[in-house]
């Protein structure tokens, strides 16, 4: 896993500089999400593995799927990535130009699993909340899941935050045991 990190990043950032110095990362982080996508589809896989297929022959296939949602310098781009037998890393690349998007834009998407829906309230409340801690600007992603029953947890990039009755519990059973 660290060895494709380490191969994506170079074309994560060339992507991001390029997106950046031209104002358009919007533009960008939607191309490598389709070609995030795209890349993980059976028959991409395949045919990116394919010895029988020159890099130039794979690089046309995958434009010729998305021609329209691609300018001239991302279709280079693949390009690129073709003759550098790089186009299996375009999910690792996305995910990338994706974090360093979001560090620029001073964003950061939270995730959060309570016992139960919580209201439009509870959620601007909390992301007032976690804006303030983490000093970045929170989108909030809910997801339910009964088994907590009560409380939530937050995840927030490397952060965890358990304030579930079962983490609670599981707690208070780990210090009654010690």
């Amino acid at each position: 896993m660290a060895e494709l990190r380490t191969l994506a990043r170079p074309y994560a950032k060339a992507a991001f500089e390029f997106a950046d110095q031209s104002s358009s990362l919007e533009q960008w982080a939607d191309v490598l999400a389709l070609l995030s996508r795209l890349a993980q589809q059976d028959k991409l896989v395949e045919l990116f593995n394919s010895p029988g297929e020159t890099p130039a022959g794979k690089a046309q296939k995958l434009i010729d799927i998305c021609a329209d949602d691609l300018s001239p310098q991302a279709k280079n781009y693949i390009h690129v990535m073709a003759d550098n037998r790089r186009l299996t890393l375009l999910p690792e690349i996305a995910a990338q130009f994706q974090a360093l998007k979001a560090e620029r834009e001073k964003t950061m998407t939270v995730e959060v699993v309570s016992a139960k829906e919580m209201s439009a309230e509870q959620q601007a409340s909390l992301a007032s909340a976690l804006n303030e801690r983490l000093q970045r600007n929170i989108n909030i992603n809910v997801s339910i899941d009964s088994a907590l029953l009560g409380g939530a947890t937050i995840r927030a990039g490397d952060t965890i935050i358990d304030g579930s009755v079962r983490g609670r519990l599981a707690k208070l059973a780990e210090a009654i045991n010690s």
